[in-house]
């Protein structure tokens, strides 16, 4: 068996989202066949997303049986740096090289307001991709309110190398930066913006984030310094965008959803929370901030809901003892789960359709609904 051979049996593997063939879409970087092994090369960007997990498993299972005694390797990256990293020299001096050159996906998670639980979602997020084995950093990017440290009861105290930079501490596998670390716990943070500015570059510049899948940024709310900050300087993967059903929190997820789009940033899709509560006691369900707002958004802009998660008590209580709901079982940890799936597998379809347009593919407009790859 040689190449050829192998790339004309990977034509029967289909990307289920940009319906056509890896081969077709430009999703096999490359292929090495010798005596003993097959390597693949494919380039899937989204690391412990169910999607591309599949997508390797097809691969084996097309090979398996065909092969020989050979071996097959698979492993996977994307090798233009325009569509690993976007937007990653947006500094004057392009010398610099790229922001967070170790870490494969940044993904901001915004609100057009706050009481939404925005923070809540990240956190669960971060902590849902690390439970799924990806090497994971949250960055708590919300300078006036910082209060990621407490959802995860992170008490340890970020430490200083011999260069001055910052090793962030850890908890449940998580790299953690927050201005919390920084200030005393109640002192307020009075700044203008372009202390702001400052202050958000040296915590990502200065930290020593090392190699991660995911870089959860956790923007506050609404559409000011600290957002421009960010879309201005850090390489996006794209942009999950948090809402509850109630009109008047779609009307706010809207200007930054907007917001996104003006600065050329993917959003991979809404997450609708506190949608709906069930009684304990009478078992009815009530929708407290009204029923499918996040739903018909996410329709009305062609967006994928990620998620759908409901407003239990528990999410409240993990919040405030450091305990994350996503690692616990049960109803709403399942929403949670499901919600932290759907958002790597939409990072991964973005990847993998801006690698199809490149390829000179056609790729199908269509919404996404343990890894079996080494990722280079």
């Amino acid at each position: 068996m040689d190449e050829a051979t192998v790339r004309e049996r990977l034509h029967a593997v289909e990307d289920p989202d940009l319906g056509g063939d890896i081969v077709a879409l430009g999703l096999v970087n490359a292929v090495d066949v010798d005596n003993d092994r097959i390597r693949i090369s494919l380039a899937l960007g989204a690391p412990y997303s169910p999607t591309e997990s599949r997508i390797a498993a097809r691969v084996r299972e097309e090979l398996t049986g065909v092969v020989g005694d050979r071996e097959i390797q698979l492993s996977a990256r994307i090798d233009d740096p325009e569509l690993s990293q976007p937007n990653a020299d947006t500094d004057e001096d392009a010398d610099a090289g790229p922001v967070l050159p170790g870490v494969k996906n940044v993904v901001a998670v915004a609100s057009g307001k706050g009481g939404v639980g925005k923070s809540t979602v990240a956190v669960n997020l971060a902590a849902g991709l690390s439970k799924l084995g990806a090497r994971v950093g949250l960055f708590d990017a919300d300078i006036y309110g910082p209060n990621v440290p407490r959802m995860v009861a992170a008490d340890e105290a970020p430490r200083a190398t011999a260069e001055d930079r910052i090793v962030p501490p850890e908890r449940y596998g998580i790299k953690l930066m927050s201005m919390a670390f920084l200030v005393g716990e109640d002192d307020p943070v009075i700044w203008r913006g372009p202390m702001v500015h400052k202050v958000l570059t040296q915590l990502v510049e200065d930290v020593v984030w090392g190699e991660l899948d995911y870089m959860i940024l956790d923007l506050p709310p609404g559409t000011g310094d600290t957002q421009l900050t960010i879309l201005q300087t850090l390489p996006l993967a794209g942009a999950v965008v948090v809402t509850t059903p109630q009109d008047v929190a779609v009307d706010d997820a809207r200007k930054g959803l907007r917001m996104f789009d003006r600065h050329d940033t993917p959003v991979v899709g809404i997450v609708e929370n506190m949608a709906g509560y069930r009684c304990p006691s009478c078992g009815e369900a009530h929708d407290l901030f009204g029923r499918g707002g996040g739903a018909a958004f996410a329709r009305t802009n062609d967006l994928a809901l990620l998620g759908s998660i409901p407003l239990d008590p528990e999410v409240r209580v993990g919040g405030d003892e450091g305990a994350p709901a996503v690692l616990d079982e049960g109803d709403t940890a399942d929403s949670l789960r499901v919600a932290t799936e759907n958002v790597a597998d939409a990072v991964g379809l973005v990847k993998r359709r801006r690698v199809a347009e490149r390829h000179g593919g056609d790729p199908a407009e269509q919404l996404p609904v343990g890894d079996d790859v080494d990722r280079d």
